[in-house]
């Protein structure tokens, strides 16, 4: 079941289900935890794409739109929006199917920058053959 009209977009890196320990004072999900998902899962993008070890370097929009409760099974997604010489930019939405009533729900999206990195922390060219898959 699908709570939104839309679908996700973008290919799925991360499935999580949200527990007790995860919450704020309220009883929802805390942010930060579901913002650190996201991160997860575009790192796992952007390394795969880039062939190599990858870091965050900025997070550019974020907008929570749904609260997150305990029980909820998280899924994020990642659509690859810009690349760059060393740079990827990800558009990463979490949705949420409802524990109570299995119905799915995009809760968050953002927009995430990340950069390839060699052995030696520095910054490394995305490769064309990566470029061109």
């Amino acid at each position: 079941m699908n709570g939104d009209t839309e679908s996700p977009h973008g290919e799925l890196f991360i499935q999580t289900a949200a527990m007790p320990a995860d919450t704020n004072a309220n009883g929802d999900i805390f942010g930060g935890w579901l913002l650190s998902q996201m991160d997860i899962a575009g790192g796992i993008a952007a390394r795969n794409y880039s062939a190599g070890r990858t870091v965050t370097i900025a997070i550019e929009s974020m907008t929570f739109r749904k609260p997150v409760k305990v029980g909820d099974v998280v899924s994020c997604y990642a659509a690859l929006e810009r690349v760059g010489n060393t740079s990827m930019t990800w558009r990463i939405e979490a949705w949420s199917l409802r524990s109570a009533s299995f119905v799915r729900e995009k809760v968050t999206e953002g927009v995430f920058t990340y950069v390839a990195i060699g052995a030696d922390g520095k910054p490394r060219q995305i490769s064309q053959e990566t470029q061109d898959k």
